[in-house]
Order: structure tokens, then sequence, then C-alpha cells
């Protein structure tokens, strides 16, 4: 986590540094490409202390209200970040395009967008740079999509996300700004906000996409759960295991529900104590695991094991 934070850090930082510019910039230059930009900035400083905020408030201690601990608070404002995104990012920077289009603003000074967009990529690029160093150590050896797919910690792609887009949008608002100027068509400076606009929503997406699949309860990989169905069964107090649910609760905890079946000749002892044995196995395996929960529960000859509930 001291890692993620400092990834942070590092964007909240380069997003400080540029955002007032590119609006300066922007109203010299009355390019619309420009003040999309400065809005891109701001909502991704915005978004940096908001993911500050949920990391924070993931970490209070449980309570009689949240038993089970805040660590889905980190989900919820990942989640409110992608909206943040979509509507103030991508938004704006829409209509903004589609205004410059339809009514283009009369040319000015480009020479401080140039400035300030050779500056925001030496920032915004090193921010992308030490993000992606960050991510690539947590991907163990899968593909980078399949990395941010499988991450339960959306506070460690987010950044990668973010600056990838304000790289993307940085280029595509000096290449518009050149041309607008080169040929002298000031609508050129709409289309770029409008690109920057969609690339911002597309990425909005993404990141929503995945922040809900947390947020509603994302269970564990099928691996681990063949895993945990060996360790139960190779009890020698175990019948069958009949379901298994499981949920992130945070990045680092994880919930587990098990409904076992055990041998019937067992008194309340000898599965009170199996029980103890089971959750002691499974979380010495897998650390992340903080909450078994076992029911015990009669095994039924005529239940299928192969579609045995798992959530």
């Amino acid at each position: 986590m001291a890692t993620v934070k400092k990834t942070i850090y590092i964007a909240l930082l380069a997003n400080l540094l540029i955002a007032v510019t590119k609006f300066i910039a922007g109203n010299i230059s009355n390019s619309a490409a420009m003040i999309a930009e400065g809005v891109h900035s701001v909502v991704d400083t915005i978004n940096q202390l908001l993911l500050l905020l949920g990391i924070s408030l993931s970490k209070k201690k449980p309570d009689k209200y949240h038993p089970l601990g805040y660590g889905k608070e980190l989900y919820f404002w990942s989640f409110v970040v992608s909206i943040l995104i979509f509507g103030l990012g991508g938004g704006l920077s829409v209509y903004q395009g589609i205004t410059h289009i339809l009514h283009p603003a009369v040319l000015g000074d480009a020479k401080w967008s140039y400035i300030v967009l050779a500056a925001s990529v030496v920032f915004e690029g090193t921010s992308l740079v030490v993000a992606a160093i960050e991510f690539n150590k947590l991907r163990e050896g899968q593909s980078w999509w399949d990395a941010i797919v499988n991450s339960k910690d959306p506070s460690t792609f987010l950044v990668l996300f973010e600056d990838s887009a304000a790289v993307a949008g940085l280029s595509i608002a000096a290449l518009f700004l050149y041309l607008s100027h080169r040929l002298n068509k000031p609508y050129l400076d709409g289309i770029a906000s409008l690109l920057i606009g969609i690339i911002l929503i597309l990425v909005s997406l993404i990141l929503a996409r995945e922040s809900r699949s947390l947020l509603m309860g994302e269970g564990v990989k099928t691996n681990t759960k063949h895993r945990i169905r060996q360790i139960i069964e190779s009890d020698k107090a175990v019948l069958n295991l009949m379901h298994l649910m499981s949920t992130y609760q945070s990045p680092k905890e994880i919930l587990v529900m098990l409904i076992i079946a055990f041998k019937p000749n067992l008194t309340t002892e000898g599965i009170n104590d199996a029980i103890d044995r089971i959750r002691t196995e499974i979380k010495k395996e897998f650390p992340n695991i903080r909450f078994v929960i076992i029911q015990p529960d009669v095994f039924e000859d005529n239940v299928d094991p192969n579609v045995q509930t798992y959530i």
C-alpha cells in the first residue's frame, strides 16, 4: 500500500503543477483543447485526493455497525472517481469540443500553449512511467490487461489509466493545436477537445466496470476455490464441501463462507475441533482470507457435486 500511495502522490503533484498553467495558456490562446486539458488535470487532482481518502477510510477498524470493517470504502471511492472522470472530465471536454466546433473562437497566441503542453508531457510522462513500473511489479507474469482485470485493488491501476489518458490527451491537444494554426482552421481545436472527452469517457467506463464488480462482491479465483476445497475435503472429519461463497472486503481482506457436511458420527466437540482446523489451514495458506464462516450441514446423496453453488 505504501507503493500505491507513492504513485498517487506523484500523480497528484504532477496534476497540481500543471492544472493552473493549462487554464492560463488556454485562455491566452483561446484553445478549447487546452481548456479541456485543464479540466482533465483538475479532475485527476480531485481523483487522487479521493483515492487517498478511500485508502485511509478503508483502514478503519471494525465497529458494531460495520463488524467486517470498512474495506469496501476503497471500492466505493474508486467508483466515484470513475463517475467524476465521466462527468467532469469527459462530459465537459465533449461539451467544450462541440461548442468550439459550432462556434470556433478566434485563434490566439499558441506559444504559451506549446510551452505548457511540453511541460505537461514531462510531468504526466514521469508520473505514467512511475505508475507503470509499480504496476509491473504486481503483474506476476500476467499480461497487462489480465493483471488489471484480476486486480482487486483499483488504486493500483486507476493512476495508470489516468496518466495514460493524460498523455494521449496531451498528444492530441498538441497535434490539433498545431494544425488549427497551421491551416487556420479554428474548429480543429474543438475536434481535439471532443476526442479528449471521448478518451476520458472510455477510460471512465472501464474503471467503473472494474470498481463496480468489486463493490458488488467479486469473489476469489477458481483455482483458489479448488484449493480451498482440497484443504477442506482432506480433513478427516469432512464428508463433503457443499457450498463455497466468497467476497473481497478490501484488496487484502477476503470473506469466505462455507457449508460443510461433516461425518455423521462426530460429536459437537469433534465438529468444533474440525472447524478450527479448517479455518486455521485456510488462513495459513491464504493470508488475505481474514474471515472464515463455517456452517455444518447434512449431506444429501442426491446433490450433484458438479453443480454445487460457488459465488
